[in-house]
C-alpha cells in the first residue's frame, strides 16, 4: 500500500511541474490587438498566425517560420473578430470577418463580410459582405450537423437596443450556411451581453454544440434531431447582482476522463473560476481573483500528461498571462508573461512542429503579437 501511495504521489507532482517556455516577439506596432487565430493560410504545412488589431485598417497575417507579415485586406475599420477555415478544399482557408464594431449598439453597424485568396494568399484579398448584425462580436466555425460541412456562429455582443450599464435587450445568436450565407435564428432569448462562445461536441455525436458566457451564466445550445435548437442552462456564473453577474469567457478541458469548463468572470472579470460536475450538478470554484479586465481563456495539454492546463491573461496592469495547473488537489498558477503584454487573446497551436502545443497571444495596450515555444517541463535541477 505504501508503494501505491508513494506512486500516486509521484505522479502528482510529476504532473504539476511548471512548463518551461521561450518568448518570441513577432511584432510590436498592432495598435489595438484584439485576436491571434492560428491556421495554415498558404498551405505549406506550417501554422501561421493572423492578428486582428481593432485600432487598426488593415488585418494581417505572420508567416510560419520567418513571420514575414502580409496584408490581407485594408481599409477595414473597427474589427472585432474573425473566424478561418478552407470551404472549397484548396487548402488555404476563408476568413469570415466582423467588422464596423461599436460597444454602443445604435452606432455599431456590425458587418460580416468573407475574405477570399485570388490565387496566392500573400497578395489582398477579395471582401465581399454577406450580413449587417449590430454589435457582431464572436465568430466561429461549427459542424452543427455532423455532415462534415461547417457553418459560421454568430454571436453579438448586445442586443441592438441595449444600453450601458445594464444593457437589458435579448441578444441574438445567428448561424450562416456558405453559399447563400443567409441568417439563420439559433436563439434570440438570452438578455445582457454575451461576450464569449466555444465551439465543442458536448455529447461525443460527432456534432459540435455552442456554449456562450453572458450576463445569464453559462449556456448550451444544441441542434436537435428536428432541427430546432435546444438551450441548457450550464451556470449561472459569478452570483453577483447584474450587470456584475455572470460569465464572460468559456473554455472546456480536461483532467483525465473528466470533463470541466473554466471561465473568466463576470464580465471582464478579476476570477478565473472553474466548474466540474458532481451529481450532475456544475459546481463553482473560483481559483485566482487578482485579474483585472480578464480577456482570454483556453485550455491545452502544455505537459502531454493527459491533463489540460488553463491559460488565462488580463489587459489591466500589472497585465500578464498566467497557466493553472491541477495537481490533484488544487491549481497551481505560474506566471507565462510579467508584464509584457496586455493579453486580449491567446491561443495553442504548435507553431514549430515539435510536437509540443506553443501559445500565441496579442496585447491591446501594448499593441504587440508574441508567441511562447513550449521547451516542456522545467527539470528538477531548474526548478
Amino acid at each position: 500500500m505504501r508503494y501505491v501511495v508513494t506512486a500516486i504521489l509521484l505522479i502528482m507532482k510529476l504532473a504539476a511541474a511548471p512548463v518551461e517556455f521561450r518568448e518570441h516577439t513577432i511584432a510590436t506596432d498592432l495598435a489595438g490587438g484584439y485576436q491571434v487565430v492560428p491556421c495554415d493560410v498558404n498551405h505549406d504545412g506550417k501554422m501561421d498566425l493572423i492578428a486582428l488589431a481593432s485600432g487598426m485598417t488593415e488585418l494581417v497575417w505572420f508567416e510560419n517560420p520567418t513571420w514575414e507579415r502580409h496584408v490581407i485586406a485594408r481599409n477595414l475599420h473597427g474589427m472585432i473578430n474573425l473566424a478561418a477555415w478552407d470551404i472549397d478544399g484548396d487548402g488555404i482557408p476563408e476568413i469570415v470577418l466582423a467588422h464596423e464594431f461599436s460597444m454602443r449598439a445604435k452606432e455599431s453597424i456590425g458587418i460580416v463580410s468573407v475574405l477570399r485568396h485570388n490565387g496566392d494568399p500573400r497578395q489582398l484579398w477579395t471582401i465581399t459582405e454577406i450580413d449587417r448584425l449590430p454589435t457582431s462580436h464572436r465568430l466561429r466555425w461549427a459542424d452543427i450537423d455532423g455532415s462534415g460541412k461547417k457553418v459560421v456562429i454568430n454571436a453579438p455582443l448586445t442586443g441592438a437596443h441595449a444600453e450601458a450599464p445594464d444593457y437589458r435587450d435579448r441578444v441574438p445568436l445567428v448561424f450562416y450556411r456558405p453559399g447563400d450565407w443567409k441568417r439563420q435564428i439559433i436563439d434570440d432569448t438570452s438578455e445582457g451581453l454575451v461576450h464569449g462562445i466555444a465551439i465543442v461536441d458536448w455529447d461525443h455525436d460527432g456534432r459540435d454544440e455552442i456554449l456562450s458566457a453572458g450576463f445569464t451564466g453559462i449556456q448550451l445550445y444544441k441542434l436537435g434531431a428536428d432541427g430546432r435548437w435546444i438551450r441548457t442552462e450550464i451556470a449561472k456564473g459569478d452570483p453577483a447582482p447584474w450587470p456584475k453577474s455572470g460569465s464572460s469567457d468559456i473554455a472546456v478541458g480536461r483532467l483525465g476522463r473528466e470533463r470541466y469548463l473554466a471561465a473568466i468572470e463576470p464580465w471582464h472579470g478579476n476570477q478565473v473560476a472553474v466548474y466540474r460536475a458532481t451529481a450532475g450538478v456544475w459546481q463553482r470554484e473560483v481559483i485566482d481573483d487578482s485579474l483585472l479586465d480578464g480577456h482570454t481563456i483556453v485550455t491545452a495539454n502544455l505537459e502531454s500528461n493527459g491533463e489540460d492546463q488553463i491559460i488565462a491573461g488580463f489587459r489591466g496592469q500589472p497585465q500578464r498571462v498566467y497557466i493553472y495547473s491541477f495537481d490533484g488537489k488544487r491549481w497551481n498558477r505560474q506566471t507565462l508573461d510579467d508584464g509584457g503584454i496586455s493579453a486580449a487573446a491567446c491561443a495553442v497551436a504548435d507553431l514549430n512542429a515539435d510536437g509540443r502545443p506553443d501559445i500565441a497571444c496579442i496585447g491591446s495596450a501594448t499593441h504587440n503579437l508574441k508567441w511562447y515555444e513550449n521547451l516542456g517541463p522545467v527539470k528538477r535541477s531548474q526548478r
